[in-house]
């Protein structure tokens, strides 16, 4: 199972906004226990320099990623005859990506879309590697699709009130954050947009779980401490939602006159470190083909083959936590079920 995008034109942009120096630089890469060295000796290592010693995670080579993409984003987008493709509505909405760097499965791009005739989807980057990469690689899939990256340096909170304003947004889409640092930025977004005084909106909606909190069956402030009730119980209360179809043309953006570039780590400051052993993870949406073996080595601690590194993808949002499981489910279907499949 490879889980990829496709190559299908489309005509959205997406801006890309440049943020301070990071307060919490690897919050979601807990690190304490692989060394105390400096966060750029581990992350900040280019192609040129690693050697045998460093394994690429995935170990997918690029012709081989790139040859299922386009299957893959046609099997989940949205059949032109339904009646979730057409669009009704006027206007332009904005789309802040956030924690959910990807097209496949992403209600907010949807909600988004489905909301206007004109989307400008925006991303507050943050320096780090990996997420770099994943920016990269976003950027990537875009523009196989006809689609532009914007680049912008500020804070949320002043970037997308003047975009809004620029752009006579009605609405902000993003998806729903629980840390403290993210909701602090969504209070400053939603009180800057209200002072714009153009009756823009901020929408966010959730969509970064397997399943989706208002389906559990107790309420989220009383999740089962051990993860094996957790499990039973949803097993037996609960479905899972199907993953968001997006339409093949998710178009048009508004004008844009300069597009820029992706920052490159050398522009933010950062000098590639030398790193003669581990493991390279490399960051976006094109996830590698890593559950065949997954049970058998989900509980190894050393080499690229053990588990199925998926967790650095899914803390970006580059895959979602549905999307995997819908893959799961063909992946039986079409080969066999075994224990490598089942969490």
């Amino acid at each position: 199972m490879t889980l990829q995008l496709t190559n299908q034109p489309t005509n959205v942009g997406l801006v890309v906004l440049l943020s301070s120096p990071l307060t919490h630089p690897l919050r979601r890469f807990n690190l304490h226990h692989l060394s105390n060295k400096p966060v750029s000796s581990l992350f900040f290592c280019s192609a040129a320099k690693m050697n045998v010693h460093i394994h690429r995670v995935p170990g997918l080579g690029e012709e081989e990623m790139d040859s299922v993409t386009g299957k893959t984003f046609e099997r989940y987008a949205l059949p032109s005859s339904s009646s979730s493709s057409k669009r009704s509505c006027k206007g332009t909405t904005i789309l802040w990506f956030r924690n959910d760097l990807r097209v496949l499965d992403n209600d907010a791009l949807y909600k988004a879309w489905s909301s206007s005739d004109t989307l400008l989807p925006v991303y507050c980057l943050d320096p780090r590697a990996f997420l770099m990469e994943c920016l990269a690689d976003l950027r990537n899939n875009l523009m196989r699709r006809g689609l532009n990256l914007l680049i912008r340096s500020g804070k949320p909170e002043d970037i997308l009130p003047s975009l809004a304003k620029d752009f006579g947004a009605h609405t902000v889409f993003a998806h729903e954050e629980t840390c403290s640092e993210e909701l602090h930025v969504e209070r400053l977004v939603d009180k800057a947009l209200k002072r714009v005084g153009n009756g823009t909106k901020l929408e966010l909606i959730w969509g970064s779980t397997m399943y989706h909190k208002d389906d559990l069956p107790f309420d989220v402030l009383d999740l089962p401490d051990i993860y094996t009730q957790f499990r039973k119980s949803v097993e037996a209360n609960c479905r899972i939602r199907s993953s968001t179809r997006i339409p093949v043309s998710i178009g048009p953006t508004p004008c844009v006159d300069n597009w820029g570039d992706v920052p490159t780590l050398g522009q933010l400051g950062l000098e590639p470190q030398e790193v003669t052993r581990g493991m390279r993870f490399v960051g976006g949406e094109r996830a590698g083909d890593l559950l065949k073996v997954y049970k058998e080595t989900r509980n190894g601690m050393l080499g690229p083959d053990y588990s199925t590194k998926f967790s650095p993808w899914l803390a970006f949002g580059c895959i979602s936590p549905r999307f995997i499981y819908e893959e799961v489910q063909r992946y039986e279907r079409e080969r066999i079920v075994n224990n490598s499949t089942y969490w």
